[in-house]
């Protein structure tokens, strides 16, 4: 390879992790073709950008975007696939699915906003984050308990007075 197609790749790279606040950095190396193309499927279907890379490339573009990677880099060994996500935890949750089949991908390490998780042990923990639209979706329903309380209440309460009232209204008859 070129020097200067390395730099388009190395600039291509960095430009993913400066648009991507959660990636996941995977070995995929003893799967298969058949298996590698069903694990793009389901990356595809979950809305997932992989991509298979080279370390010494993708440790330059960490480095070009300085965003504290530093302890990712140890997890650069091997065959490294990387894994973009909108949310936090659907790579997670997508490689747990896969895994139910195969052994792999393995958990290298994961970037979850700012947050770095080493280890495949890390992979229960990062299904269950939550992302940030059902965080959203958590706290308008605790907003909206107490008002459908009230609500409730009230309707609860003018059934009850309607009743009374037109007992009320039916004795004096």
């Amino acid at each position: 390879m070129r020097k200067e197609d390395k730099q388009l790749l190395i600039d291509s790279l960095a430009q993913l992790l400066t648009d991507n606040n959660n990636f996941y950095l995977t070995d995929t190396s003893s799967l298969n073709a058949e298996d590698t193309s069903k694990l793009r499927r389901l990356c595809f279907k979950n809305g997932i950008k992989m991509r298979v890379v080279k370390n010494t490339l993708l440790r330059k573009a960490m480095e070009k975007v300085d965003r504290g990677y530093d302890e990712l880099f140890d997890t650069l060994k091997g065959n490294t696939s990387i894994m973009f996500a909108e949310a936090g935890n659907v790579p997670a949750k997508m490689i747990k699915e896969f895994r139910k089949k195969k052994d792999r991908p393995i958990l290298k390490s994961a970037f979850i906003e700012e947050t770095v998780y080493i280890g495949d042990e890390n992979l229960d923990f990062l299904t269950s984050i939550k992302s940030k639209d059902e965080l959203i979706a958590d706290i308008i329903a605790l907003l909206q308990s107490p008002a459908k309380n009230v609500v409730s209440a009230l309707q609860s309460g003018g059934n009850t007075l309607t009743g009374i009232l037109k007992t009320l209204s039916e004795k004096g008859e």
